[in-house]
């Protein structure tokens, strides 16, 4: 390989996201259990995040009125002022939460920096990723922040090009195979897949992949012996 970036995927490869999330759902759920079954409630839930996706994007704002729509039609628009203020609170405490790193993720940076331009590329809103690397303590070590709307082919080679590069001397490192790891493979790029136990479901795809630019690893230190070997 002739590698010269390495991208990041930030939520649930260098720190934890979903288990947030799923958290939060279980709550939202326990509020309205008189109603539907906790999988009814989980299924409006998510059926009105990915109908809200194209306008909301994905992050916590978008989560929150999600929920608070989600919650209208579960109760047939009788969702008391109490109800609403206790979502509201619900995705506070969700932007409130410290940010956890994953194990040896710092390490792998450090190995890693000396030897590659390292860069973030993730999805979300804007202020509350650029909260969460601040917080993380990481912001540092990358030498570039990509915040995408949607991580796509199209998102990825506009990457490339502002970092001046060709598409085979950049590697992705994420825990999602659909958003980290599928497009940078199509674009020409080479993929590290991390995998993450928990995940949501919009993120997740039935078919297995193989190509020769992909990897998958248990952990994220084991990116270290095949990037530093090719280095």
């Amino acid at each position: 390989m002739n590698v010269k970036v390495i991208a990041f995927d930030a939520d649930d490869t260098l720190w934890v996201n979903e288990p947030y999330f799923r958290d939060t759902e279980e709550k939202f759920c326990s509020m309205f259990g008189e109603y539907l079954s906790q999988h009814n409630i989980e299924r409006e839930l998510l059926q009105t995040e990915i109908k809200n996706l194209s306008l909301y994007g994905y992050g916590i704002k978008g989560f929150t009125l999600s929920m608070i729509e989600a919650a209208i039609n579960i109760t047939s628009g009788r969702l008391s002022t109490e109800a609403t203020e206790r979502i509201l609170a619900l995705g506070k405490e969700m932007l409130n939460r410290p940010v956890e790193l994953l194990e040896d993720v710092e390490q792998v940076l450090q190995a890693l920096q000396p030897h590659y331009r390292l860069v973030v590329a993730t999805k979300g809103d804007l202020l509350d990723q650029e909260r969460k690397l601040k917080k993380s303590g990481l912001a540092h070590y990358f030498h570039h922040i990509e915040i995408m709307s949607e991580k796509d082919e199209a998102s990825y080679q506009k990457l490339i090009r502002h970092l001046d590069i060709q598409p085979q001397e950049l590697v992705m490192i994420g825990n999602s195979l659909k958003s980290d790891i599928l497009p940078v493979l199509q674009i020409g790029g080479h993929a590290i897949h991390v995998p993450y136990h928990t995940t949501w479901i919009h993120e997740m795809i039935d078919s297995q992949v193989e190509h020769e630019n992909f990897k998958s690893v248990d952990r994220i230190q084991e990116v270290l012996p095949y990037l530093l070997s090719n280095n």
